[in-house]
């Protein structure tokens, strides 16, 4: 069952809005995340992608149960929007393989800073497909943030990195994927959306079998099981984010999965980002930062003054 309007799917998305908890759940989300990105870079070194994915997934089954035995059981993995799931599970399934293929070919922090265009998508993505409105001054936050990518792409120069295209692509088909997401949350349980999901990337994994998978070892068969249940944990906390918060509100939180990339990649591969990485994604966290800004400005508007879009209080973003 689908929302018939994007003014409906906006009206009762803002009703189920809890921004603090909206918060910390795609913080903690982002932590793990970045773990397991770790992991998966790791693992990568030694195992094709689709057998990491594919294995990994299994383990993320564990988190699974784990919910659905604290949320009622098999009541909580019942599908009401057979489409969306399956959409959702399509854009998961290529952003998963896209993004771990650019951690074989780029530092985890430069690959994770890449992946930042995720936010600046998904707020241009909000107002058509949610409803949610976006002023023009966080346009120009949107244009600020890409204008980050080129500076960290460097176009026209030797030093232009084609394999950011890959955390760029997962990127694009993450930020499609939360957009549905947030629209699945107000039909569907997150552990059904998690489950659909996830197995969508085992599939898509195992279907990469006959490309010469390996028998792992134990020390690397635990990695992967750890590696899923951290994914599996953080995709439930981004999942739960989107159903307390607005989209463009909890996205640009995202931003500080950069600092544990750092202090990772340093740790295990002796990487620190350049100095052009750096400039650029400053560019693109402070985009982020301008557009939170302006969210909460449109929350709490000052009484008597204008808008956070320059308008008075009424005007129409």
């Amino acid at each position: 069952m689908v929302p018939d309007s994007s003014q409906q799917r906006a009206a009762q998305l803002a009703r189920v809005s809890a921004p603090g908890k909206g918060i910390a759940l795609m913080l903690s989300g982002g932590l793990f995340l970045t773990m397991n990105d770790s992991i998966a870079k790791w693992l990568t070194g030694d195992y094709p992608v689709g057998e990491v994915l594919a294995l990994r997934g299994i383990f993320v089954f564990i988190p699974i149960a784990l919910l659905a035995w604290r949320n009622g059981g098999l009541t909580a993995l019942r599908i009401n929007w057979w489409r969306g799931h399956a959409a959702r599970a399509g854009f998961m399934m290529a952003s998963s393989f896209l993004f771990v293929t650019g951690l074989t070919k780029l530092p985890l922090a430069d690959a994770i800073a890449f992946a930042f265009t995720g936010p600046l998508v998904l707020t241009a993505l909000a107002m058509p497909l949610l409803g949610e409105r976006v002023g023009w001054r966080r346009w120009l936050a949107v244009l600020a943030g890409f204008l980050g990518i080129l500076v960290m792409l460097r176009p026209g120069t030797e030093a232009i990195r084609w394999a950011a295209l890959f955390p760029i692509g997962a990127t694009i088909c993450g930020a499609l994927r939360d957009i549905l997401t947030r629209r699945m949350t107000l039909h569907e349980s997150s552990t059904a959306i998690l489950m659909t999901g996830t197995s969508g990337v085992i599939l898509a994994g195992l279907c990469t079998l006959p490309f010469g998978w390996k028998l792992p070892t134990p020390g690397d068969f635990g990695m992967m099981a750890l590696s899923g249940c951290l994914v599996g944990a953080a995709h439930f906390m981004v999942i739960e984010s989107f159903r307390n918060a607005e989209a463009t509100l909890v996205a640009p939180f995202k931003y500080f999965t950069m600092v544990w990339a750092v202090v990772l990649g340093f740790v295990i591969w002796g990487d620190l980002p350049n100095a052009a990485t750096l400039a650029g994604v400053s560019l693109v966290i402070g985009s982020g930062v301008y557009i939170l800004h302006r969210e909460t400005r449109r929350r709490h508007p000052v009484s008597g003054g204008e808008d956070n879009d320059g308008r008075h209080e009424g005007g129409k973003r």
